[in-house]
């Protein structure tokens, strides 16, 4: 009997081994080349119709890329649809799992498809957090967004076009009326804006529905405006042209004006119910929220005190080359002092007049065609798409930020435009134009975005996509290349670099502060004014900011410093053999990527070169 169990259990351990070998074997399998493509081929198919589908569930997608599909309508953002994206992604997920060996495909796919599994598993990983965000805030807000969509993107050539502006303009209703059914979850589960937040919002959709047709005043409303000025430029029978104004004033009037007068009746009444506290640290689980936040937005694993520490070194260094500067234009006194004669002598502003505003863009423009010109000596691909500098439009100007970035249509029709602030003058200081121009403009979003949107044979979503400390750490790197070819030349101006950078860092130590330290608004307001030279109402907008996009402002420095360290790095590895422009270009031929990939692709490029 013995024997025989003896006999059994080396049957069985013989069997175990056996079928280890054979998994084994199947996990090293091999493919032919033709496989490989075969496979790949079909990844990228399985990618692409992912994308028709995702861009048939949103009307404002196809618009962006110049798709007139549904050309009238809005995307839905009711509970139902964000629970049908959740199952579609869990679906995805299964389906990649279940079909797809990643060792049947090449190099670029195998990337596209670990960054597709990570897209879908942080989507399903965050819907818990679904309601931790403000859809209504004075950064982008939907009460702003949406009519700048249709200034900006809803384009008009013919009478299809017109109609479809007058649908969205009906539509309206439906959007805000989902709109504020999130506003009243999120306050049954205790999330909402502190109160500053309401006033800044209520402004914006008060300035909306004013003008003409609204009301009898001399000036014209904005969307007004708008619509006309575009239906005036077609070529339309006779009487076309009053038809469609009759219905889009119809449309203002029964339908935007009565959305957004709703909308105004509930921030109202629940700015009443607000409260002063600031940072996400009050939600319920807003700690754990805010970590994950810090996560998605800088793609590493640093913790809220080791962003908060990096800030305070980051201040300290910065401060140190800005006396060395001080030093060099003869200021005596202190840097604080020396910031104090930075934010007020006029020397550094142009005048808060229409020739004042009217000389800044010109300027701004002048600084983007200069740097068109050397764009050879950083880049080996460059965006066929051009760049344009434009002011922001006034509905917007005074609650929008001093400065971004609006990337081109895929299609080729709409160029990429850098937007900058006329409202406040004082927070517009000549010594940081150029800076401002090359992280808005080229060779910072500009380049990467637009280059990201015509590359050839990856997939849309990797076209489109963004990792905020990418994106945004490509652009605040890109104010500090320029000062390698010989730009700044100015010390001011490179004072100005500086600001920006110290800024940044500064961003660091209050978004921590205010969202995991409880530091207040005035707290956060006061750091920014101590130990920066910017404006207060710079300060102001920022610390705003923070509040209501938690996490997003600390990928700036985060992203910054790795790809400043990555130069290095390669600098030093392959000594002759760097060259800047191969370097720019393994950073920005795959799209944005989270930091450890792009890490993995320098390296796999200096081991190539070596």
């Amino acid at each position: 009997m013995k024997k025989i169990i003896k006999s059994s259990i080396c049957l069985f351990v013989v069997a175990v081994l056996s079928s280890c070998e054979s998994k084994q074997k199947e996990a090293v399998k091999t493919y032919t080349e033709a496989e490989v493509t075969e496979h790949s081929k079909r990844l990228n198919d399985w990618f692409h119709e992912q994308f028709q589908q995702d861009l048939k569930n949103s009307p404002q997608m196809q618009t962006s890329i110049g798709d007139k599909t549904d050309y009238g309508k809005w995307d839905d953002i009711s509970a139902a649809a964000e629970a049908t994206q959740l199952q579609i992604a869990k679906d995805r997920l299964q389906w990649l799992h279940d079909t797809i060996d990643e060792a049947a495909l090449d190099a670029s796919t195998a990337l596209s498809l670990k960054l597709y599994k990570q897209k879908l598993t942080n989507h399903i990983d965050d819907y818990q957090h679904r309601l931790y965000y403000y859809p209504l805030n004075q950064m982008h807000g939907m009460q702003a967004e949406i009519p700048a969509f249709l200034i900006n993107m809803h384009q008009i050539k013919n009478k299809s076009d017109a109609e479809a502006y007058i649908s969205r303009l009906n539509g309206l209703k439906i959007v805000f009326a989902q709109v504020e059914e999130i506003l009243k979850e999120q306050e049954k589960a205790g999330i909402m804006p502190p109160k500053f937040v309401f006033t800044h919002v209520i402004n914006d959709c008060e300035n909306i529905i004013k003008g003409k047709p609204f009301d009898n005043s001399d000036k014209n409303n904005t969307l007004w405006n708008d619509f006309t000025t575009k239906i005036s430029n077609i070529a339309l029978e006779k009487g076309e042209h009053e038809k469609l104004k009759e219905a889009a004033k119809e449309a203002l009037v029964n339908s935007v004006a009565p959305a957004y007068t709703s909308l105004i009746s509930l921030l109202k009444a629940q700015k009443a119910r607000a409260t002063t506290e600031d940072g996400v640290w009050k939600f319920p689980n807003g700690n754990e929220f805010y970590n994950i936040a810090l996560q998605r937005t800088t793609t590493t694993d640093m913790t809220a005190d080791e962003i908060h520490e990096l800030g305070l070194q980051e201040v300290a260094r910065i401060h140190d080359e800005m006396k060395k500067i001080k030093e060099q234009v003869g200021f005596k006194g202190t840097l604080q002092e020396f910031f104090v004669f930075m934010k007020n002598d006029a020397q550094f502003y142009y005048p808060a007049t229409t020739e004042g505003r009217k000389a800044y863009m010109d300027k701004a423009t002048a600084i983007i065609d200069s740097m068109k010109s050397r764009l050879d000596e950083l880049f080996i691909t460059k965006p066929k798409a051009d760049i344009q500098v434009k002011a922001v439009e006034a509905f917007r100007e005074k609650s929008a930020g001093k400065a971004f970035y609006k990337q081109p249509a895929i299609d080729g029709s709409r160029p990429g435009t850098y937007y900058a602030n006329m409202y406040r003058m004082e927070a517009m200081p000549s010594y940081q134009m150029e800076a401002l121009a090359y992280h808005e403009g080229i060779p910072g979003h500009h380049m990467q975005i637009a280059i990201a949107q015509e590359l050839e044979n990856v997939p849309m979503f990797r076209k489109l996509g963004g990792y905020t400390a990418y994106v945004e750490g490509w652009g605040l790197y890109s104010e500090l290349i320029p000062k390698e070819m010989g730009f700044y030349s100015d010390p001011y101006s490179d004072f100005g670099r500086l600001a920006m950078e110290l800024w940044r860092a500064c961003r660091l130590v209050v978004d921590t502060g205010i969202h995991t330290k409880k530091w207040t608004r005035e707290q956060g307001i006061e750091y920014y004014t101590s130990n920066t030279p910017n404006a207060e109402s710079d300060a102001i907008k920022m610390v705003e900011r923070h509040i209501v996009m938690p996490s997003q402002a600390t990928a700036y420095k985060v992203g910054m410093n790795k790809i400043v360290d990555l130069h290095k790095n390669a600098k030093k590895e392959l000594g002759e053999k760097f060259d800047v422009r191969e370097f720019h270009e393994v950073v920005l031929s795959n799209g944005a990527v989270p930091l450890n990939v792009l890490s993995d692709l320098v390296d796999t490029w200096i081991a190539s070169k070596k």
